[in-house]
């Protein structure tokens, strides 16, 4: 699952894990009216679809995770991975949300094919109903591949050099992370699979909260390339995305380049 940002990255944080705003403003931002859609219970416990303030909003286990106000850094994640990228491009998204940042992808003119990556159903049902308008019914583009699945077993199943872009945005960073398993993604395993799965001019992207030194010192021991983006919010900390390109050692570099074509990945 994708989690999206209300405000500033600091006050992101505070709501995804437990540093909540002082008790005036908490009670005054949860008074407004809220309209509840949907509730149901998804892999990661309760999940609700509500209404507030004119946006939909999901919300785990009663904390916020994604709506649909600020989407700045989110679409530039995608859109500065499809920029550098061998066209057509075959991307990973890893975490559907309210889907603007596949929105986004699709849009882009070296774009050819998506995969989405996202493990609650629910999720997917939502997009492909009350938040299909908001994202231009993303979902039902013919170049998209929906995988309900988890971004970690997924990954370490994907052939090499299937991918030209892999888009993650699962957790706030490697220091906040949703599921515990998602550490995984951001340790050396997990990079170096993600180098393995990428083709040779392949790039990754990663969403944070914040500037991670350990993280992009050991991107740089998977890529030849890496690139710390700061996005403005407006107020407090800049929304991070960090950026890797040319996997080092790749299985394809190894073993020969790949003939062109669309993914073949269950």
């Amino acid at each position: 699952m994708i989690v999206h940002r209300q405000g500033s990255a600091a006050a992101k944080r505070g709501q995804a894990f437990g540093r909540v705003p002082p008790a005036p403003l908490y009670f005054a931002v949860m008074a407004q009216e809220t309209t509840v859609i949907e509730r149901v219970v998804g892999s990661c416990g309760e999940l609700v679809l509500q209404r507030r303030d004119g946006h939909y909003e999901i919300v785990a286990n009663g904390v916020f995770l994604m709506d649909t106000r600020g989407r700045r850094s989110e679409l530039l994640q995608v859109t500065a991975a499809a920029d550098r990228m061998p066209p057509p491009g075959r991307m990973l998204i890893g975490g559907l949300g309210v889907g603007f940042a596949l929105a986004a992808a699709l849009a882009h003119p070296g774009v050819g094919e998506v995969h989405v990556l996202e493990r609650e159903p629910a999720v997917l049902r939502w997009n492909r109903g009350r938040l299909a308008p908001l994202n231009g019914d993303a979902l039902g583009d013919g170049r998209v591949r929906t995988h309900e699945a988890d971004v970690v077993q997924w990954l370490a199943k994907a052939p090499a050099g299937s991918l030209d872009a892999i888009c993650l945005d699962v957790d706030n960073g490697p220091e906040w992370l949703v599921s515990p398993g998602n550490a995984w993604l951001y340790a050396h395993e997990g990079l170096r699979t993600a180098a393995r799965v990428l083709s040779p001019d392949g790039v990754l992207t990663i969403w944070s909260a914040a500037r991670t030194p350990a993280l992009v010192v050991r991107m740089h021991e998977h890529f030849t390339e890496v690139d710390v983006i700061d996005v403005s919010v407006g107020r407090g900390e800049p929304d991070v995305i960090l950026l890797a390109r040319v996997p080092r050692n790749s299985a394809v570099e190894r073993s020969g380049s790949i003939a062109p074509g669309p993914t073949q990945i269950d």
